[in-house]
């Protein structure tokens, strides 16, 4: 039996997150309100939410919400934030599962490298200050929400470790415009998530994710912005229109391999929410929509929209075989400086954090009723462009 959804409401989600932020009730110009509706539809119509869902769900709202009340409000109060420029930031792009969290959190360890951390990210008002870094008081509010559900649930550190200063990927940022593949992945939203694959305003989207690297960046600088998420595949038209000058990082793996890890992490993370999840329709509606935007993303590359922009292609099975080498040679074809406290503090990092380290990752294709002939014939576009071969 599912439980009662008659709290997830857009006005009651709006009035609450507006008491909670002081009162606050602009929202800005920018797309928000569109995609909370769609989402609370599905949410109520089709997530079969169980009462932990929803409180789930609604405090999930809630936030994005009451941030984004704030960045509205600190833009104004703050007029400096909008000065200042996001120059050719890093981005690391692919399906999920194909070695992008490693990576992102292997570069953030270089002391040149401004990589979008947790806390900031669900705390984001005031903006983050250079001086408190590492001792603001939101990490701590932050890391207690996961300490209260034992940080994660049993077996899911070994798939995507999580915590308050850890980096964080841009989909948590689009989720303060309401347009984010996030919530189909820890929610049942299949018709959600259609508008946010097909008919979401990623225009408005990218205009607001640049805002929000401004606030964050603008008492807190580094050198460049090293951001991830495998969401930039679904609008690179889009990011490439707010971010001419950026430097993008493709990760590809063998997609039987990263769809059966997709479908596990999925899994596991709405059974939080949900009595009623079905693995085979968790990869069977997934691998489709993720097949969709990865041959979509080949017309983007081939289009070459941005002249000023670097990309470098980075195959899973070389950045296992040795990944400082990876990252050299990432480091050479974005035209990064390798200083020799980034380069030891990756090293380190590399050293420190073995495959293993958080557990092992155990799943097979047969769970997830998963046939690998169907997923590269679907994928045949992009295999074929990359010259992808089976793990």
């Amino acid at each position: 039996m599912h439980a009662n959804t008659s709290d997830l409401n857009p006005s009651s989600i709006l009035a609450e997150a507006s008491a909670r932020a002081g009162g606050l009730t602009d929202l800005g110009d920018l797309p928000f309100t569109d995609g909370l509706e769609r989402v609370i539809d599905s949410l109520t119509t089709e997530a079969r939410l169980n009462e932990m869902g929803v409180i789930i769900a609604r405090e999930r709202l809630l936030g994005h919400a009451v941030n984004r009340f704030q960045y509205v409000h600190d833009r104004k109060q703050f007029p400096s934030i909008e000065h200042e420029e996001i120059k050719s930031p890093v981005f690391i792009v692919g399906n999920p599962r194909t070695g992008t969290t490693i990576l992102h959190d292997i570069l953030a360890q270089d002391p040149d490298s401004r990589v979008p951390n947790t806390w900031e990210c669900m705390y984001p008002s005031p903006p983050p200050e250079e001086e408190t870094f590492y001792t603001d008081p939101r990490i701590a509010q932050c890391q207690s929400i996961y300490d209260a559900i034992g940080n994660q649930p049993d077996g899911f550190k070994a798939i995507h470790p999580m915590g308050a200063q850890l980096g964080q990927e841009c989909i948590l940022l689009f989720a303060d415009s309401m347009v984010s593949p996030l919530f189909h992945n820890q929610f049942r939203v299949p018709g959600y998530e259609d508008w946010v694959d097909n008919g979401a305003d990623y225009a408005g989207v990218y205009e607001f994710h640049y805002r929000q690297l401004q606030h964050l960046q603008s008492r807190c600088a580094r050198d460049r912005w090293v951001l991830k998420t495998g969401g930039h595949n679904w609008a690179l038209q889009n990011l490439l229109a707010q971010y001419p000058d950026a430097r993008i990082v493709f990760t590809h793996r063998d997609p039987v391999k990263s769809m059966t890890s997709y479908a596990s992490l999925t899994d596991q993370v709405r059974r939080i929410s949900s009595d009623e999840v079905d693995p085979i329709e968790i990869a069977a509606d997934w691998i489709p929509r993720l097949a969709q935007i990865a041959n979509r993303s080949v017309g983007v590359r081939d289009a070459k929209m941005s002249p000023d922009a670097k990309i470098y292609d980075m195959f899973f099975p070389h950045f296992v075989e040795d990944q400082f080498k990876e990252i050299e040679r990432i480091y050479e074809a974005l035209g990064l400086e390798m200083t020799g406290a980034g380069a030891d503090g990756m090293r380190r990092y590399i050293k420190n954090n073995p495959k293993g380290v958080h557990g092992v990752h155990t799943y097979t294709a047969e769970d997830y009723g998963i046939d690998p002939d169907k997923v590269r014939e679907q994928f045949a576009q992009y295999i074929e462009y990359f010259d992808l071969k089976p793990e």
